[in-house]
Protein backbone atom coordinates (compact mmCIF):
# COMPACT_ATOMS: atom_id res chain seq x y z
CA UNK A 1 0.00 0.00 0.00
CA UNK A 2 1.45 3.01 -0.72
CA UNK A 3 1.43 5.91 1.17
CA UNK A 4 -0.69 8.91 1.09
CA UNK A 5 1.33 11.54 1.72
CA UNK A 6 5.27 12.02 0.71
CA UNK A 7 7.47 11.56 3.49
CA UNK A 8 8.98 15.11 3.29
CA UNK A 9 5.49 16.24 4.93
CA UNK A 10 6.73 14.32 8.12
CA UNK A 11 8.85 17.44 8.73
CA UNK A 12 6.24 19.99 8.09
CA UNK A 13 4.89 20.72 11.15
CA UNK A 14 8.60 21.10 13.05
CA UNK A 15 8.64 24.26 9.72
CA UNK A 16 5.81 25.36 10.70
CA UNK A 17 6.81 25.79 14.29
CA UNK A 18 9.80 26.93 13.61
CA UNK A 19 8.11 29.77 11.11
CA UNK A 20 5.66 30.65 13.78
CA UNK A 21 8.63 31.06 16.19
CA UNK A 22 10.18 33.38 13.73
CA UNK A 23 7.21 35.47 13.14
CA UNK A 24 6.51 36.01 16.53
CA UNK A 25 10.17 37.12 17.10
CA UNK A 26 9.02 39.40 13.95
CA UNK A 27 6.81 40.80 15.74
CA UNK A 28 8.38 41.47 19.03
CA UNK A 29 11.21 43.43 16.87
CA UNK A 30 8.98 45.62 15.01
CA UNK A 31 6.74 46.61 18.20
CA UNK A 32 9.74 46.67 20.14
CA UNK A 33 11.69 49.15 18.10
CA UNK A 34 9.49 50.84 15.81
CA UNK A 35 6.94 51.43 18.28
CA UNK A 36 8.94 52.67 21.27
CA UNK A 37 8.22 56.38 21.79
CA UNK A 38 11.80 56.61 20.47
CA UNK A 39 10.76 56.05 16.97
CA UNK A 40 6.99 57.19 17.44
CA UNK A 41 7.44 60.32 19.42
CA UNK A 42 10.42 61.75 18.30
CA UNK A 43 10.54 64.00 15.72
CA UNK A 44 7.09 65.02 16.21
CA UNK A 45 6.40 68.53 15.18
CA UNK A 46 3.14 69.32 14.61
CA UNK A 47 2.38 72.85 12.87
CA UNK A 48 0.70 75.73 15.00
CA UNK A 49 -2.22 77.65 14.31
CA UNK A 50 0.04 80.64 14.17
CA UNK A 51 4.00 80.57 12.60
CA UNK A 52 5.53 81.05 15.79
CA UNK A 53 9.54 80.87 15.65
CA UNK A 54 11.83 79.33 18.19
CA UNK A 55 14.87 79.65 16.17
CA UNK A 56 13.82 83.98 15.65
CA UNK A 57 12.69 84.63 19.46
CA UNK A 58 14.91 82.27 21.77
CA UNK A 59 18.09 82.12 19.04
CA UNK A 60 18.62 85.17 17.29
CA UNK A 61 16.40 87.73 19.61
CA UNK A 62 18.17 85.88 22.52
CA UNK A 63 14.54 86.23 24.60
CA UNK A 64 14.69 83.76 27.79
CA UNK A 65 12.63 80.65 27.65
CA UNK A 66 10.83 82.03 31.23
CA UNK A 67 9.24 84.99 29.62
CA UNK A 68 6.47 83.08 27.88
CA UNK A 69 6.94 79.92 29.79
CA UNK A 70 6.67 81.61 33.18
CA UNK A 71 5.21 79.07 35.71
CA UNK A 72 8.44 76.68 35.00
CA UNK A 73 9.88 77.71 38.19
CA UNK A 74 6.89 77.44 40.08
CA UNK A 75 4.76 74.30 39.35
CA UNK A 76 5.03 70.96 37.49
CA UNK A 77 3.53 72.82 34.00
CA UNK A 78 5.97 75.34 31.96
CA UNK A 79 2.35 76.97 30.50
CA UNK A 80 2.60 78.37 27.20
CA UNK A 81 2.07 82.37 26.64
CA UNK A 82 -1.19 84.14 27.01
CA UNK A 83 -1.94 86.26 24.53
CA UNK A 84 -1.36 89.36 26.74
CA UNK A 85 2.29 87.89 26.79
CA UNK A 86 2.63 87.82 22.84
CA UNK A 87 0.56 90.76 22.30
CA UNK A 88 3.00 93.00 24.94
CA UNK A 89 5.00 93.08 22.19
CA UNK A 90 3.30 92.41 18.78
CA UNK A 91 0.90 95.64 19.70
CA UNK A 92 4.36 97.38 18.60
CA UNK A 93 6.20 95.03 16.80
CA UNK A 94 5.26 93.52 13.49
CA UNK A 95 1.71 94.68 14.54
CA UNK A 96 0.28 94.35 11.02
CA UNK A 97 1.34 91.35 10.07
CA UNK A 98 -0.94 88.86 8.19
CA UNK A 99 0.68 86.12 10.15
CA UNK A 100 -0.49 87.33 13.05
CA UNK A 101 -4.01 87.88 11.99
CA UNK A 102 -5.29 85.24 14.05
CA UNK A 103 -3.64 86.42 17.59
CA UNK A 104 -5.23 89.76 16.80
CA UNK A 105 -8.13 88.23 16.32
CA UNK A 106 -8.40 86.10 19.84
CA UNK A 107 -6.68 89.09 21.33
CA UNK A 108 -9.82 91.32 20.17
CA UNK A 109 -10.10 94.44 22.17
CA UNK A 110 -8.56 93.46 25.02
CA UNK A 111 -9.76 91.21 28.46
CA UNK A 112 -13.49 91.59 27.41
CA UNK A 113 -13.17 89.53 24.19
CA UNK A 114 -9.44 87.88 24.61
CA UNK A 115 -9.80 83.94 23.55
CA UNK A 116 -6.99 81.73 24.04
CA UNK A 117 -5.12 80.80 21.22
CA UNK A 118 -5.37 77.01 20.60
CA UNK A 119 -2.04 75.72 20.48
CA UNK A 120 -0.77 72.39 19.64
CA UNK A 121 0.68 70.36 22.26
CA UNK A 122 4.35 68.97 21.06
CA UNK A 123 5.59 67.47 24.02
CA UNK A 124 3.12 65.00 26.22
CA UNK A 125 3.27 62.54 28.94
CA UNK A 126 1.23 60.16 30.03
CA UNK A 127 -1.54 60.69 32.53
CA UNK A 128 -0.59 58.88 35.00
CA UNK A 129 3.10 60.18 34.66
CA UNK A 130 3.50 62.83 37.12
CA UNK A 131 6.45 65.33 36.20
CA UNK A 132 7.30 68.46 38.07
CA UNK A 133 9.31 71.42 35.49
CA UNK A 134 9.81 73.58 39.11
CA UNK A 135 11.89 70.17 40.72
CA UNK A 136 14.10 69.97 37.38
CA UNK A 137 14.98 73.59 37.11
CA UNK A 138 15.73 74.03 40.69
CA UNK A 139 18.14 71.00 40.59
CA UNK A 140 19.86 73.03 37.65
CA UNK A 141 18.56 70.76 34.78
CA UNK A 142 18.65 73.08 31.33
CA UNK A 143 15.79 72.88 29.25
CA UNK A 144 18.10 71.54 26.51
CA UNK A 145 18.54 67.86 28.63
CA UNK A 146 14.85 67.22 27.42
CA UNK A 147 13.79 69.98 24.93
CA UNK A 148 16.68 70.40 22.79
CA UNK A 149 18.01 73.14 21.05
CA UNK A 150 14.89 74.87 20.64
CA UNK A 151 16.87 77.52 19.70
CA UNK A 152 17.78 75.98 16.47
CA UNK A 153 14.25 74.86 15.84
CA UNK A 154 11.80 76.91 13.40
CA UNK A 155 9.13 74.67 13.88
CA UNK A 156 9.44 72.87 17.84
CA UNK A 157 9.78 69.18 17.66
CA UNK A 158 10.60 66.54 20.14
CA UNK A 159 13.78 65.81 20.53
CA UNK A 160 13.82 63.11 22.90
CA UNK A 161 11.36 60.15 23.78
CA UNK A 162 10.21 61.13 27.34
CA UNK A 163 10.09 57.31 27.89
CA UNK A 164 10.21 55.58 31.32
CA UNK A 165 13.30 54.05 30.26
CA UNK A 166 14.88 57.56 29.27
CA UNK A 167 13.98 59.37 32.82
CA UNK A 168 14.97 56.33 34.65
CA UNK A 169 18.80 56.31 32.83
CA UNK A 170 18.77 59.86 33.65
CA UNK A 171 17.53 59.44 37.38
CA UNK A 172 20.42 57.07 38.05
CA UNK A 173 22.69 59.27 36.95
CA UNK A 174 22.00 62.92 35.91
CA UNK A 175 25.67 64.35 36.59
CA UNK A 176 25.50 65.53 32.86
CA UNK A 177 22.50 67.45 33.10
CA UNK A 178 23.12 68.88 36.00
CA UNK A 179 24.72 73.18 35.86
CA UNK A 180 26.65 74.47 37.88
CA UNK A 181 26.12 77.43 40.01
CA UNK A 182 25.64 80.61 37.78
CA UNK A 183 24.92 78.76 34.52
CA UNK A 184 21.26 79.64 33.33
CA UNK A 185 18.97 76.64 32.50
CA UNK A 186 17.81 78.46 29.51
CA UNK A 187 21.45 78.71 28.08
CA UNK A 188 20.87 76.47 25.17
CA UNK A 189 24.47 76.26 24.46
CA UNK A 190 25.81 75.13 27.84
CA UNK A 191 27.84 71.74 27.47
CA UNK A 192 29.15 69.63 30.30
CA UNK A 193 32.69 69.32 31.53
CA UNK A 194 34.93 67.66 33.68
CA UNK A 195 34.26 70.02 36.18
CA UNK A 196 30.66 70.13 36.33
CA UNK A 197 30.80 66.32 36.41
CA UNK A 198 32.29 66.32 39.29
CA UNK A 199 30.43 69.22 41.20
CA UNK A 200 26.92 67.49 40.11
CA UNK A 201 28.31 64.11 41.48
CA UNK A 202 29.42 65.79 44.46
CA UNK A 203 26.04 67.18 45.21
CA UNK A 204 24.24 63.50 44.42
CA UNK A 205 26.97 61.74 46.36
CA UNK A 206 24.72 59.81 48.81
CA UNK A 207 28.09 57.57 50.50
CA UNK A 208 29.69 60.83 51.71
CA UNK A 209 29.55 62.08 55.32
CA UNK A 210 27.15 65.11 54.33
CA UNK A 211 23.64 63.59 52.83
CA UNK A 212 23.33 64.61 49.08
CA UNK A 213 21.78 67.85 48.11
CA UNK A 214 19.94 65.74 45.06
CA UNK A 215 18.14 62.50 45.24
CA UNK A 216 16.69 61.84 42.54
CA UNK A 217 14.34 58.84 42.80
CA UNK A 218 13.65 55.74 40.75
CA UNK A 219 10.80 54.10 42.91
CA UNK A 220 7.52 53.75 41.31
CA UNK A 221 5.90 56.07 42.93
CA UNK A 222 7.85 58.91 42.23
CA UNK A 223 6.12 59.27 39.13
CA UNK A 224 2.90 56.96 39.05
CA UNK A 225 1.38 58.87 42.27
Amino acid sequence: MTDLFPKWTNKLPAFLALGAAAAGLCVVFVVYYWFSPKNTDVGYQPFQPIPYSHKLHAGTLGMDCRYCHRMVEEGPHATVPDNATCMGCHLQVKKDSPFLAPMREAFGDGAATNKPVEWVKVHMLPDYAYFSHAVHVHANVGCASCHGRVDQMEIVRQDQPLSMGWCLECHRDPSSHIRPEGVSVTQMDWTPTAESIAAAKKRLDWMGEEPPQLNPPTHCSACHR
